[in-house]
């Protein structure tokens, strides 16, 4: 071909345009810049997204009921509506004392409000339930968590206490952007007590029932509509609702014949207080209200912070009385800001690593562009962003700091090329780029899509885990896209322009220095890389059976958790949130001092870690806000920001401080100290179900005996409900002749104790209810039942004794259900999460073979974090197996083969194995976040093997031999090759670094994408080149086979001395790319 034809093939297409109009590439960049900061500014800022979780809760209430009765009546019936939903993938249900609840999950996938729809219209049919139980409840699942909490506390009532944190919280939703969904926790509710005296309701002859009625009809607000005059419209009310404790004492119970006036106040005492519940709260010792912050529709973190701050501090000058204050308990964006400074200071500084890399091995003007190439595909990745919905969270800096390695990666083999082309002045200016660029179309388009293809399983995950997975892949997605215009497109235009290099002028010895450096690369790939590539190919056999026993290594490693794996790694919180539970009957008395020792561990805590860091000016441990109730104990207890703690502490270990200097506490069925923002389902926990309680108890004694047996475990507990004492009523024989049964006795019981409910008060937008009951002097004592009088139809007192017995038996305060059948939920927690996997296969092998003999009817499974991770790697087994056939298709099409894509392929399993090795060198676990450096590094490593292999395809197109095709391609490029995987090391070595907390939790990532790219080098360069020769040798011999054609093996021909020069490629190598 004439070198005017050759020229004015290399001329045409996109690249050539593109290339030759500088103005309309720097037109394209700056556009790219405009709308990527336009993008930027329109992102949330949130710490995690946001997550719609698929599903449904119905609740039923039905006052005073049992457990049982709850379950037989009320969650049975609603399982055997709702269980052949369509969509439905689990339903469990729980009955307590006087409520049932039924929770429905649906498949992600699923039209969530065509689901909630069905859910309500078959709830609506139900004529079976209970008539005393209130309409059924029907809410979708919505996340609940709360980004900043404010506590108020202070020296005062609780009363004035609520009221204050309720004025706060309508101020904070009404005026502070970001605050719109303020709630108010650790109050009770405002109830009015008509606290009724047996002795003064035998001394009237009155019962529960004519008080509750005469506050019925008294206080009451009612319309009678209007009446019409000549001179307007007249309306007709009745306005007599009582809303204070006087205006209910007034109230007429009776007129007696005498003339006197029976009054509520005369046989009872109305008390306008709280509803009859116990809960304590405090901060610092204090009464404390809470006011939680939950993020709205849209998120702006940081922002919204600084405002809530502001406002904590105007309420401190301005809106609060003097003995009540308002402080910070926790604030979410302190994460997002350190774990936002560490990545973007992270992806800084391994950008500066790649530019001094660059400089050093190729020209300064290819470093500089091939830098402003990465900005530009990420300005272009963050102008696309919010088309995919993308916010600017943990998870998706994350993802940015991921693909900065493949888009170097692009650039490199772009800008590499077009280098060479003018380093051996075969070409010069626009000829140069284009040809460069033309040259490597192929295995750059291919090596992005088959990235993309990488990452796509984490968008298509059936769980709630994809809305969290996908932001990761959208990122990615954005970020290739844009990087293949800008080094296809915008890259050659800027690099049209380089000219021979010079070395004269006062930078000509430096240059001098620097281009030393880089012929040192080639000098290396052409003395020291070739020979042994050479031995490599020569001993191919040998060398892909090392490989391929490296490969077995990393396998072993991970199977026999010699590496261990935990795929939800912890993320670690800025606070530490003690739950502490007991059983079931325990008084509030009890659950108090238990508050108390909590508390005096906070205490002793800080002083336990002043003593071991005395370098450290402030407190490392806050002050703790503390919520009792009747059984549990729940704290938020605050801890120094990651940042300004002393190296290497962490807030797990902090938490092991706090729970050391608590000390034991026996009688609690759960202590948990959760330091992690996912805490909840970590450590082991196995689900059993088994309709006999007494088989399901047994099941739970012999898994938590088995659980006490490992060294690492402890916090032991289940979920079963303990045994509370009950009294169980019945009718004494005779009782039916004063017209008395068992549900009068059972009501008029209620009413005494537990109390009827008069009506409802609008008050400050809550509804308070009025009850009328027995005082608390006599709800609190069980000598009171003497005295208890059962109303009989003729009017006359009789004591309950007479008409009734009553003894004491264990009873159930709650029952659980998983798919229609009773359930029980068992748990331990770790001192590391390194040794489930050594436990959950432990138990495999020895204990549950040994439990099912005893307990064959009892199914269990797995719950947590164990539950979760199989059910995600089931699912990315089958999407990965997908995406791999996909990747399969693609390259075989583009490469007209059935054998080359396999060779293509092998960056997958061994940036597995060079990933493995990687956390082996660190001692970390292996995690979800690693899967994604090994994605990473795939996409890198199948990019440089399709450079490689191209460019041997090319040679042997123009009749080069097997072997002289890969030696020769191996060493040209070598210096691409080397230099995409060194640069994208370098690029996260900055995070490997990183000592700090927040760190930690991005670790695995980047010790897989490093270790995987640095151990995929030798792949690439050595082990490929292998499998090629064989495969070249196995077809050899599979055609002498089939054809007779005469066998001749590889490498005869190869000439170690042969030089291919330019002009022994041109007609070939340089044409453009198919």
């Amino acid at each position: 071909m004439s070198g005017h034809g050759q020229q004015d093939t290399h001329h045409k297409g996109i690249v050539a345009w593109w290339a030759k109009n500088s103005v309309a590439a720097n037109l394209l960049m700056l556009c790219a810049f405009i709308f990527g900061i336009l993008g930027f500014s329109r992102l949330e800022q949130e710490v995690f997204p946001q997550a719609d979780f698929n599903g449904a809760s119905v609740s039923i209430s039905w006052p005073g009921a049992s457990p049982q009765d709850v379950e037989d009546q009320i969650v049975t019936r609603l399982e055997e509506t709702l269980a052949d939903l369509d969509g439905l993938r689990r339903m469990e249900g729980t009955a307590r004392e006087g409520v049932g609840y039924v929770n429905l999950e649906s498949f992600q996938d699923y039209d969530i409000d065509k689901f909630i729809e069905e859910v309500k219209l078959r709830v609506d049919q139900l004529n079976n339930l209970p008539q005393a139980s209130f309409p059924p409840q029907v809410q979708r699942w919505k996340q609940s968590e709360m980004y900043l909490g404010i506590a108020i506390h202070g020296e005062t009532d609780r009363m004035t206490l609520k009221r204050v944190a309720d004025e706060l919280r309508d101020q904070i939703a009404g005026s502070v952007e970001g605050g719109e969904l303020a709630e108010v926790w650790g109050t009770l509710g405002e109830e009015v007590s008509i606290e009724v005296s047996e002795e003064d309701l035998r001394r009237y002859n009155l019962t529960f029932s004519d008080v509750a009625q005469a506050v019925r009809t008294s206080s009451i607000n009612s319309s009678g509509g209007q009446i019409r005059t000549d001179v307007g419209s007249i309306r007709l009310q009745t306005r007599n609702l009582s809303d204070t404790a006087d205006q209910f004492e007034r109230i007429i119970v009776r007129q007696l014949p005498s003339g006197e006036t029976i009054r509520v106040g005369d046989v009872a005492e109305v008390v306008d207080g709280f509803v009859d519940e116990s809960l304590d709260t405090t901060y610092g010792g204090e009464p404390t209200a809470f006011i939680m912050i939950m993020p709205p529709e849209t998120m702006h973190i940081d922002d919204y912070s600084k405002n809530l701050l502001a406002f904590i501090d105007k309420a401190n000058e301005e809106l609060l009385p003097e003995a009540i204050r308002a402080d910070l308990l926790f604030d979410q964006a302190d994460m997002y800001r350190g774990t936002m400074s560490i990545i973007s200071s992270s992806a800084l500084i391994g950008t500066i690593l790649v530019l001094i890399v660059l400089v050093l091995f190729l020209r300064p003007v290819v470093a500089f562009w091939v830098t402003i190439g990465i900005l530009t595909a990420f300005a272009g990745g963050f102008a696309l962003l919010p088309l995919f919905g993308v916010s600017l969270n943990i998870l998706s800096f994350f993802a940015i700091l991921l693909v900065i390695g493949v888009i170097v990666d692009d650039a490199i083999v772009v800008g590499e090329n077009i280098h060479k082309e003018v380093e051996l002045g075969r070409y010069k200016g626009v000829d140069a780029a284009i040809i460069g660029t033309q040259l490597v179309v192929k295995p750059v388009i291919f090596g992005v899509l088959t990235t993309m293809i990488m990452f796509s399983p984490w968008m298509l995950l059936p769980g709630p885990e994809r809305q969290f997975t996908a932001q990761i892949t959208y990122v990615v997605i954005a970020a290739l896209s844009f990087s293949l215009i800008e080094s296809m497109l915008i890259l050659p235009a800027h690099l049209a322009h380089m000219k021979p290099q010079k070395f004269d002028g006062a930078s000509g010895v430096i240059l001098k220095v620097q281009r030393s450096i880089a012929d040192s690369l080639i000098w290396f790939a052409e003395n020291l890389f070739k020979p042994v590539l050479e031995l490599a190919i020569r001993f191919r056999y040998a060398t892909v059976a090392f490989f391929l026993c490296l490969f077995a290594i990393a396998v072993g490693l991970l199977v026999n958790n010699i590496v261990p794996a935990a795929m939800m790694p912890k993320i670690e919180n800025n606070l530490v949130i003690a739950r502490i539970e007991l059983p079931d009957g325990t008084p509030f008395e009890r659950t108090k001092r238990v508050s108390e020792q909590l508390s005096r561990g906070v205490f002793k805590a800080r002083e336990v870690l002043a003593e071991r860091y005395p370098e450290v000016d402030e407190d490392i441990v806050k002050d703790a806000s503390i919520i009792t109730n009747e059984r549990n104990i729940q704290s938020f207890i605050g801890a120094m920001l990651p940042e300004n703690r002393p190296e290497g502490l962490t807030t797990r270990e902090i938490a092991q401080v706090l729970r050391e200097a608590t000390g034991p506490i026996p009688d609690a069925e759960e202590v948990r100290f959760d330091f992690a923002m996912n805490a909840g389902g970590g450590g082991v926990r196995f689900a059993l179900s088994h309709p006999n309680l007494d088989t399901l108890q047994e099941a739970v004694d012999m898994v938590k005996e088995q659980l006490s047996t490992y060294d690492t475990t402890f916090d032991i507990g289940d979920n079963l409900s303990s045994a509370a004492p009950e009294l169980r009523f019945s009718l004494k024989p005779g009782a039916e002749a004063l017209g008395v049964n068992l549900q009068m006795v059972s009501n008029q019981v209620r009413q005494a104790y537990y109390g009827e409910e008069v009506q409802r008060l609008p008050r400050d937008g809550e509804d308070v209810r009025v009850m009328v009951r027995y005082p608390p002097e006599a709800r609190q004592s069980l000598d009171s039942l003497d005295d208890l009088r059962i109303r009989t139809p003729d009017g006359r007192a009789v004591p309950l004794s007479q008409v009734a017995e009553y003894d004491f038996a264990p009873g159930i305060n709650r029952i659980y259900r998983r798919d229609r059948v009773r359930s029980a939920a068992v748990f331990a927690e770790l001192s590391s999460p390194d040794v489930r996997g050594q436990i959950m296969a432990d138990m495999n092998e020895k204990f549950w073979p040994q439990f099912e003999r005893r307990f064959p009817g009892v199914e269990r499974g797995n719950l947590g974090d164990a539950e979760a991770e199989m059910e995600m790697v089931n699912s990315l087994i089958m999407l990965n197996g997908g995406a791999l056939f996909m990747m399969y298709i693609l390259l075989a099409i583009a490469f007209k083969s059935y054998f080359q894509p396999i060779l293509l392929m092998m960056a997958v399993p061994f940036a597995f194995a060079g990933a493995v090795f990687g956390h082996l060198l660190f001692g970390i676990p292996v995690a979800m976040f690693s899967i994604f450096g090994i994605a990473a590094a795939a996409g890198v490593v199948i990019n440089d093997n399709l450079v490689l292999i191209d460019n041997v395809n090319r040679r042997r197109q123009l009749g080069f031999g097997a072997v002289q095709a890969l030696v020769e391609s191996a060493v040209n490029r070598f210096r691409p090759i080397l230099l995409t995987s060194v640069t994208t090391f370098v690029g996260v070595l900055p995070m490997i670094a990183e000592k700090s907390v927040q760190a930690q939790m991005l670790k695995p990532m980047v010790v897989a994408m490093g270790s995987a790219v640095a151990f995929a080098l030798f792949v690439s360069l050595l082990f490929v080149p292998a499998l090629y020769a064989v495969g070249a040798e196995l077809a050899r011999l599979f055609r002498w086979l089939w054809s007779g054609r005469p066998y001749q093996p590889i490498g005869e021909s190869y000439d170690s001395d042969q030089v291919s020069g330019p002009s022994d490629l041109d007609d070939h190598i340089h044409q453009p790319a198919e």
